[in-house]
């Protein structure tokens, strides 16, 4: 099953596994534009089923983290170019995973020094993120957040739609909305954060307004079954608290994006427990509330990834941290070849050494 082809009628994939998305920071730190080194990065990985990109942030006050390749302007979209290119060349598919990283930032991140951007003025997440400070990368806290205004969501929504706009130009085959991980989205879904009185606090609909409005859009621009949205139930990252009632959130959010027609929902398991325990509610109830492909992550590999489709709780399987040390990641999980394992401290080191230099079994 893992390795068979997949189709939703929009867009054919050649098995069922995805390259998760991962930030890497090879991206120029000053105009935030994808460089050869991510042309190859991307072109070793295309023999997964999918691609889902690194984060890409869709404004300069959605950055988070030096590095991160955007999607806000012509250039990085013809940067993007470059690395959609030489992925359809060698036969895959990627889409690129739309982001805005909101209160997990730093004012030294923004062009105009503004404050990180968030649902509320509540305490700032006790995440640490890279920034240039006195002319050089320097591991800072995250600042307390400005709580945005509601004509400044409204403009966030817009900036999800032109980052769509580039997405398309940049020659993706989707996009994904990463509403996951503790980032803006996250942020304004949960309740121990959001304290709004606007149209997006209070209620779980106002709570989910955001991130529906930016589905919305974004399906003006492609189709809704080249769209996916990224969650992360029971997360805790970017000191975020777990949803206090995720038999309710999650499906809520789930019929929302049946109901539009969208082509994939990623559930990611920080844990990577959870996901995998067919007595779990929360999968079962995810599919009962959406027919469209669900895409599980967390902790996966050949075994682990057969037995999630087998119970018919998801249609693709995601793999992360293995595709770092693994180009050839399909072809080792496929003949059982041992796989190489990854060096943490190359993660966001910058250059080539554990990057584009992994050799593949053979």
């Amino acid at each position: 099953m893992l390795f068979d082809k997949f189709t939703n009628g929009a867009v054919t994939f050649a098995n069922r596994i995805v390259m998760a998305p991962m930030t890497r920071c090879r991206a120029d730190h000053r105009d935030a534009i994808p460089n050869d080194l991510m042309v190859e990065y991307y072109r070793q990985r295309a023999t997964a089923g999918m691609i889902l990109s690194e984060g890409v942030p869709v404004s300069d006050r959605a950055r988070g983290y030096l590095g991160t390749p955007a999607l806000w302007n012509e250039d990085q979209a013809a940067g993007w170019k470059k690395v959609t290119d030489a992925v359809h060349d060698a036969g895959g598919a990627i889409f690129a995973q739309l982001w805005h990283c909101g209160r997990v930032a730093h004012s030294a991140l923004h062009a105009d020094g503004s404050k990180p951007a968030g649902a509320s003025t509540k305490v700032a997440a006790t995440s640490k993120t890279f920034v240039i400070l006195d002319g050089k990368p320097t591991l800072a806290d995250c600042e307390t957040p400005a709580a945005l205004t509601t004509a400044e969501v409204k403009d966030v929504v817009q900036q999800f739609a032109h980052a769509a706009h580039m997405a398309k130009l940049a020659g993706f085959d989707g996009v994904e909305i990463h509403g996951a991980n503790g980032y803006l989205m996250d942020q304004f879904r949960c309740p121990a954060l959001n304290d709004r009185s606007d149209p997006y606090g209070g209620s779980l609909e106002n709570r989910y307004r955001l991130l529906l409005e930016i589905v919305d859009v974004v399906a003006l621009v492609f189709e809704p079954r080249r769209i996916a949205v990224r969650q992360s139930p029971y997360g805790n990252f970017n000191d975020m608290v777990p949803d206090p009632e995720p038999m309710v959130t999650y499906p809520y959010l789930a019929a929302e994006l049946e109901r539009r027609g969208i082509g994939f929902l990623h559930i990611y398991d920080q844990s990577a427990s959870w996901i995998h325990d067919p007595d779990h509610p929360l999968m079962a109830a995810l599919r009962t509330a959406y027919k469209g492909a669900i895409i599980a992550c967390g902790g996966f590999l050949r075994e682990q990834g057969e037995a999630i489709l087998a119970r018919g709780h998801a249609d693709l399987v995601a793999m992360g941290k293995p595709y770092i040390a693994n180009p050839d990641l399909v072809a080792r999980l496929r003949a059982g070849t041992s796989l190489a394992r990854w060096d943490v401290d190359t993660f966001y080191a910058g250059g080539i050494t554990g990057y584009i230099d992994h050799p593949t079994a053979s």
